[in-house]
């Protein structure tokens, strides 16, 4: 994931913020680099806008890394999406939700279904599994409920074999 931010700082109050230059670097940390794994109807959809945007540049496409740019390939400042993203859910009518709650929706339905907080450690590039632990392990106590059931079955079936094992045994 490559970090992009303004070259002259942040200005109080975000003034001025289409007078900014923007550039972009590495990412902030090791764990931030890293591959984002992504479902087979979204590489196809993701494949499907590359294709749309190679036919409709023509001759002046050109392969500069991000997926989603501006009309010149430069990468889209990353205050945009976040303005776009609002507008697009004031729009919807639904609740307000930022940017950022995506990922910590996306993180806690992972948790959800079963996924290995070391999967989602990853995912979200957390250098350490304690920060992952700390912000995700208490949002989803029906994971603590269903990890409950689990152990429950288990001990139970085990001591209901072993229970039938020593009547076999006794007669």
């Amino acid at each position: 994931m490559r970090r992009c931010g303004p070259t002259d700082g942040w200005p109080p109050g975000g003034a001025r913020a289409n007078t900014r230059r923007w550039r972009c670097g590495p990412p902030k940390s090791a764990a931030s680099q890293r591959i984002v794994a992504l479902d087979t109807e979204t590489v196809r959809l993701l494949r499907r806008h590359e294709q749309t945007e190679q036919q409709r540049l023509g001759d002046t496409w050109r392969e500069t890394g991000p997926i989603f740019t501006r009309v010149d390939g430069s990468p889209l400042r990353p205050d945009y999406l976040t303005v776009r993203f609002r507008n697009l859910v004031h729009a919807s009518g639904l609740p307000p939700i930022r940017l950022h709650d995506l990922r910590h929706g996306t993180a806690s339905l992972a948790l959800a279904c079963g996924t290995d907080l070391r999967v989602v450690q990853g995912t979200l590039g957390h250098g350490s599994i304690v920060v992952t632990s700390d912000i995700y392990t208490s949002v989803l106590p029906e994971v603590y409920h269903r990890s409950a059931q689990v152990i429950a079955r288990l001990v139970l079936g085990k001591a209901r074999r072993t229970a039938r094992n020593l009547r076999k045994a006794a007669a």
